[in-house]
């Protein structure tokens, strides 16, 4: 529901990302203030949404005070002056554990920040808090750490808010933090932006710079390295926009990072936008139908060509080639991992690991040439067709820990979300974005375009708000 407060100005943390960065570089509020006034509502809203690990008060403060110290010689502090900022659990943070939801873990203190918290710190942003996860985000969709207990979905506590990044969404859900650090795999950000009523962005893997050796110096394997990306979530577009811009370059820590502009050049118009709604033709829920046709109705009023096309390229054999894949690099490690995992952890991944069996050396290199293939028939596609609109999942929130509760419900759940599968594997770039509300929970869609056209997406997704609005903050019920 609304946040009940009803002041004739909004509250500090009521404000979007642009705003309170506006405010703080031109004088208006202080740094200070406005971290102070984001503790206060973590402090008011986290004990019941349990999104928010661990507070980084001190940390804030003091980054706070150099920020308003820069002003007052005269100094740019960058485009997020002052904003605070919540980053996942797997994400380093300099002198704070990464605890990936593990008690193993809770004391295992980053050295240094990740290039991507580093590059928001840059711009003037200040980490906040520590956000909840799966158990080594490995342990289902829904955001449940055996550390750090459950996350609540802010406006139903009877459905799981999402994940892997369940707890940055419902902090930004709530106004505990303007913007939220995740990543994603596999709809790791977009499912919990749907089920939040937030918005979110899945880069383009190279985008932005990105370094995710967290438990020691070696490199993760190829699945790791192809399909996960970090990525902003925001309450407005204009808001991930701007995390956008900041989040994107390169860093000696991430070869993979390529210094391409943020910006293409313009497409002849108008777009032509494929709206896929079922994708594979394995059912959708009336609510995300209706959520689709309301987005398609506001792009055309946009003046986008919006087009029904029958499916997406090659959709079954990414979801094979995907889980083949990740199975491959997940073998070797899983009796020490499902171990890691804690009591029931397991529930979500032993089933795929039991019934798949890990590539052999000559069929891992068949998957890289089948990944190329798709990745071609995509490209192919959104030659035709800039944009794709989808669903991020085909149902309304589910309950929490559906996936783990047995091979019907993580079945379930993999069908709902295959079009953010498919999307991951093919390296394309998405984002986000509510279309309102439907008995009681936000309902969303994403925009899927090609690779490192960010921007095409997040025009699009820009237009939608503008004619759909937006749903949060919220207070959690």
């Amino acid at each position: 529901m609304p946040s009940t407060e009803t002041t004739a100005r909004p509250a500090l943390w009521q404000l979007p990302a642009t705003a309170q960065a506006a405010a703080v570089r031109a004088g208006e509020v202080s740094a200070a203030e406005l971290v102070d006034r984001h503790l206060d509502r973590i402090a008011e809203v986290n004990p019941r949404a349990n999104a928010v690990t661990q507070v980084l008060a001190a940390g804030a403060r003091e980054a706070a005070g150099r920020i308003d110290r820069q002003i007052a010689a005269g100094a740019d502090p960058g485009p997020l002056a002052g904003v605070p900022f919540t980053v996942k659990e797997t994400a380093p943070v300099e002198g704070v554990p990464t605890t990936l939801g593990s008690p193993r873990f809770r004391h295992l203190v980053a050295p240094a920040d990740a290039p991507p918290v580093a590059r928001l710190r840059a711009a003037g942003a200040v980490p906040i808090g520590h956000a909840n996860l799966p158990t080594l985000v490995l342990a289902g969709m829904h955001t449940r750490s055996e550390l750090y207990g459950d996350t609540y979905n802010p406006w139903d506590r009877a459905r799981t808010p999402g994940g892997s990044s369940g707890g940055d969404a419902v902090a930004v859900a709530t106004g505990m933090a303007p913007l939220g650090l995740g990543n994603d795999a596999g709809g790791s950000v977009r499912i919990p932006a749907q089920f939040c009523g937030v918005t979110a962005l899945k880069p383009t893997p190279g985008r932005f710079p990105a370094d995710h050796r967290v438990l020691g110096p070696e490199d993760p394997g190829p699945a790791t390295q192809l399909l996960v990306t970090d990525g902003p979530i925001a309450r407005t577009v204009a808001d991930l926009r701007l995390a956008y811009e900041v989040l994107a370059g390169t860093d000696p820590r991430d070869p993979r990072a390529v210094p391409v502009p943020p910006y293409g050049p313009p497409l002849p118009g108008p777009l032509k936008v494929a709206l896929v709604a079922d994708p594979g033709g394995l059912g959708v829920h009336p609510h995300i139908a209706t959520a689709l046709a309301t987005a398609a109705d506001a792009l055309r009023e946009a003046g986008y060509v919006v087009e029904e096309v029958a499916d997406v390229p090659r959709l079954a054999e990414t979801l094979e080639a995907y889980l083949r894949l990740t199975v491959t690099e997940f073998a070797p490690a899983w009796p020490v991992v499902r171990t890691l995992l804690g009591e029931g952890g397991d529930r979500y991944l032993a089933p795929v690991m039991d019934r798949v069996a890990p590539a052999t050396a000559q069929e891992l290199m068949g998957l890289a040439a089948t990944r190329l293939g798709i990745r071609r028939a995509w490209a192919e596609f959104l030659d035709g067709y800039p944009l794709l609109l989808g669903p991020v999942f085909t149902e309304p929130p589910v309950e929490p820990g559906l996936e783990s509760r047995d091979r019907a419900g993580r079945d379930r759940v993999a069908t709902a979300m295959r079009l953010c599968t498919a999307t991951s594997f093919a390296g394309l770039p998405a984002v986000a974005v509510p279309t309102g509300r439907t008995a009681g929970l936000p309902t969303g869609v994403q925009l899927v375009t090609r690779p490192y056209r960010e921007d095409l997406a997040l025009t699009a997704a820009a237009h939608l708000e503008s004619r759909l609005g937006t749903l949060t903050p919220v207070d959690p019920r």
